[in-house]
């Protein structure tokens, strides 16, 4: 087998926790969008919100920031990962999106229905 040293173990595992930051800043994405609206679809709504729009993008930013930013790893403890890694999480983020909007197309063809009482707040 492969032998690994210490400090290579240590490595992989802030690698791992930074990707695990990018793949919650990834979901949050989606969360962000899906709040947006409590009853109409995000196309029916769109994306007008320009301070949304900015925070969307300063999040992904700082979480790119913090990922590649030399000096990181003693810091936080985060080390860079792979480009290819920020799509990992993509396909939880795009099952959320969904999620919320057959809810809400629910919500808007049935209303007071057994949906909009038990997941409208």
């Amino acid at each position: 087998g492969q032998q690994w040293t210490y400090e290579q173990r240590k490595v992989l595992e802030f690698t791992c926790h930074t990707s695990f930051f990018i793949s919650i800043v990834v979901v949050q994405w989606a969360d962000l969008i899906i709040c947006k609206t409590r009853r109409n679809s995000i196309f029916q709504q769109g994306m007008k919100n320009k301070v949304l729009i900015f925070g969307f993008f300063e999040e992904t930013a700082l979480a790119a920031f913090l990922s590649y930013c030399p000096g990181m790893d003693i810091g936080l403890r985060m080390y860079p990962v792979k480009p290819s890694w920020w799509f990992c999480a993509f396909p939880y983020a795009l099952l959320i999106f969904l999620y919320d909007e057959v809810r809400r197309y629910i919500l808007r063809h049935h209303p007071g229905g057994w949906v909009e009482k038990e997941t409208y707040y």
